[in-house]
């Protein structure tokens, strides 16, 4: 199956190939929040006050992205949204704080061709500009199909072990977990589109990814709009610090752990991922 595919997705790909070609498809992205608070007198935070914040989490998680691409090339950008990052629910006085900025600045771009990615982002307003290899996804192919709009899409998954970060709150003081697990990330895709990419940091298929779902974020593809008559410019980002993922994720960590530690003395809780839960003032 894998090679008929395979196979299928190369003819059309040179059939494309004399042709200039590119477009555009719109993602909506979702995540799931499951984090627990145990309960007592200092956090103020019963369980009334967890729903409300696990559902302001996972709607500040409710993004729009839009991919550019032509044959070899991509950007991925969220839409601009106006929002307050910051704002207080209710009058318990819990306040969410971003870490890692909004994220509307970042472009994701991608060179195909050149097997290499551009990430440009940010850490508590200081811009960084990440360059390395495109990660290689080990995907197991199925014949399982499904439609997503007017496009027929295949199955395709892989699995990844990964470090788990749990933390509590208890009498005052947060305790954290760390464990390992292992993620399965499924991923739909449609050869009728012969285009080996797909949102975020996905690719590596013979058909443009429509959809990613690995049990926490869901990322589904809403609209396509293929060889416009305007012509997209797919521009690499230029700005920022430029430096390796790895160094990268080694300065996240820094600033996640330096967080961590002044919450700890005033009654705050880092939750990872340039999330932070602030309780009263």
């Amino acid at each position: 199956m894998k090679t008929i595919l395979t196979a299928f997705a190369l003819l059309m790909i040179l059939s494309i190939d004399a042709q200039e070609f590119q477009g555009k498809a719109i993602y909506k992205t979702s995540r799931k929040s499951n984090f627990k608070i145990s309960e007592d007198k200092n956090s103020g935070m019963d369980e009334k006050m967890q729903e409300l914040l696990r559902k302001r989490m996972e709607k500040m998680n409710q993004k729009t992205y839009t991919l550019n691409f032509d044959k070899n090339r991509s950007t991925y950008k969220q839409e601009v949204k106006l929002d307050n990052p910051g704002a207080k629910l209710g009058a318990s006085g819990v306040k969410i704080l971003s870490l890692g900025g909004s994220g509307a600045s970042d472009i994701y771009f991608k060179n195909l061709k050149e097997n290499m990615y551009l990430n440009q982002t940010e850490i508590q307003g200081k811009r960084f500009l990440i360059k390395d290899k495109l990660p290689k996804h080990e995907w197991v192919l199925s014949s399982e199909t499904k439609n997503i709009g007017n496009y027929t899409c295949y199955k395709a998954s892989y699995t990844k072990e990964v470090e788990s970060k749990k933390i509590t709150m208890k009498d005052g003081q947060s305790k954290e977990e760390i464990t390992k697990e292992t993620v399965v990330t499924t991923a739909w895709y449609t050869p009728q589109i012969p285009l080996s990419n797909g949102p975020a940091n996905y690719q590596g298929l013979p058909g443009l990814i429509l959809e990613v779902n690995n049990g926490k974020k869901i990322i589904v593809c809403t609209e396509i709009i293929l060889n416009t008559k305007e012509k997209i410019f797919i521009k690499a980002p230029e700005k920022g610090k430029l430096i390796s993922q790895k160094k990268f994720d080694k300065i996240r960590k820094q600033k996640t752990d330096e967080m961590m530690e002044k919450m700890k003395g005033r009654n705050g809780l880092d939750l990872g991922n340039g999330i932070n839960i602030k309780f009263g003032g």
